[in-house]
């Protein structure tokens, strides 16, 4: 596998004339972007696993196979991802809405309140009950984006099972309109019993990483 390397942003024009948009509202404009939402996973330097709600997935290209998330550079998972150097991505399905507030939570052990087993040849953690499809992925690069860190992986094996996707969108989640009719929007996803903290899921789009 080839080097893991940490970009560095170099320094601004001394006549940068640049501004940021308020905080509040960058979240609104990305909160208006319904996404899928995911939990991604990975076990520490102990083994035991760590897990974070992602909806900041993205592909990046088909050969190799190649994908990337976004999430905290403080947070847990991505120290577990940098010592591991493998990571896997669990789909969420539209009946897994508690699982995705539980990892998007301050829980002390997440994984002490959903079903998961290890999987693939890394033995990453699956959230065999909640997703219906895992990515197994081999870190290929990090690299510094604010408070953020994106993290590039091919893609080394995948477990694909039938299901409607959890989507995260204006602030709440919902399942994937499946037969509806044009111009319908989705249906609301149902809470299971459960934590139920009031956390966005996204990082960046109005708060889980």
């Amino acid at each position: 596998m080839e080097p893991v390397h940490t970009a560095v942003a170099g320094p601004r024009p001394l006549h940068d004339e640049r501004r940021h948009v308020d905080r509040d509202d960058f979240r609104s404009l990305m909160s208006s972007f319904p996404t899928g939402v995911t939990v991604v996973t990975s076990t520490g330097r102990d083994d035991s696993p760590r897990g974070v709600t992602c909806s900041s997935l993205s592909s990046v290209a088909a050969a190799p196979p190649t994908l990337l998330v976004c999430l905290k550079t403080r947070g847990s998972t991505l120290d577990a991802i940098r010592a591991r150097e493998w990571f896997a991505v669990n789909l969420l399905h539209a009946r897994a809405r508690t699982t995705a507030e539980v990892f998007s939570s301050p829980v002390a052990d997440r994984f002490a309140h959903v079903p998961w087993r290890p999987a693939g040849t890394a033995g990453l953690p699956w959230l065999h009950e909640d997703a219906f499809a895992v990515a197994e992925c081999s870190v290929t690069g990090l690299y510094a984006a604010g408070d953020h860190t994106v993290v590039l992986g091919e893609v080394a094996g995948v477990e694909l099972r039938p299901g409607v996707p959890l989507l995260y969108g204006m602030r709440e989640f919902s399942a994937w309109p499946v037969g509806q009719a044009a111009g319908t929007g989705p249906t609301r996803a149902p809470a299971r019993n459960g934590p139920s903290p009031r956390r966005d899921p996204t990082g960046v789009r109005a708060a889980p990483h």
